[in-house]
């Protein structure tokens, strides 16, 4: 028979163990440096922080691996975009400030979106999906391509590494796949701030 006390310490060691994969796991985005590039880059970003973008929160850091899924029901993951600078907004219909902000980030699109720009609005409603694209038709949304997380995975792995409280948040990603900076809370999209720093993610 194996003692009672061989049996608790080996227990404590799995635990301890698995919190250290946890941790591990949660932080490895963060401890992934982005190239010079996109550090020189966050430098340029970090005077508009202010105003307009004033939750804007610039650290260079390796985007999380989020997936969701596109308007064919495709799964898509930030790898496909590799090439091309993002603006990442979780948002839900049932969030107020996140049906207010929609209008700018489709003219956001419009201004700045192109071959090496796009807003990625990502809705992460889990019940009456059938909402979201009803709300943006109803409001007029025509340049924002419709992508759904309905399992709410993206909103978590954001949530578990620190970066989102709530909703909106939104990620500015350069071209790398660096996440340059974070946006927690609404954020005025159509101002020329947002507008510089779509074209500064591009390299314009």
């Amino acid at each position: 028979m194996i003692p009672r006390r061989t049996f608790a310490a080996f227990g404590a060691a799995l635990a301890a163990l698995a919190a250290a994969v946890v941790i591990s796991s949660r932080s490895a985005p963060d401890k992934v440096a982005c190239p010079a590039a996109s550090r020189a880059l966050a430098e340029t970003l970090r005077p508009l922080a202010t105003g307009d973008l004033a939750a804007l929160a610039v650290k260079p850091v390796l985007a999380p691996p989020l997936a969701f899924m596109d308007a064919n029901g495709a799964k898509r993951t930030l790898a496909d975009f590799k090439g091309r600078a993002l603006v990442l907004n979780l948002w839900a219909t049932w969030c107020v400030p996140c049906r207010a902000e929609m209008p700018a980030l489709d003219a956001l699109q419009a201004e700045a979106g192109g071959p090496g720009f796009e807003v990625v609005a990502v809705n992460v409603d889990t019940a009456r999906v059938e909402r979201a694209p009803k709300f943006l038709d109803e409001i007029g949304v025509t340049h924002l391509a419709r992508y759904a997380d309905h399992t709410g995975d993206a909103f978590e792995t954001l949530r578990l590494a620190g970066k989102a409280l709530g909703l909106p948040t939104s990620l500015l990603i350069d071209k790398d796949g660096c996440e340059i900076g974070v946006v927690a809370g609404p954020a005025n999209w159509g101002s020329a701030a947002a507008v510089a720093a779509a074209k500064a993610l591009q390299g314009g």
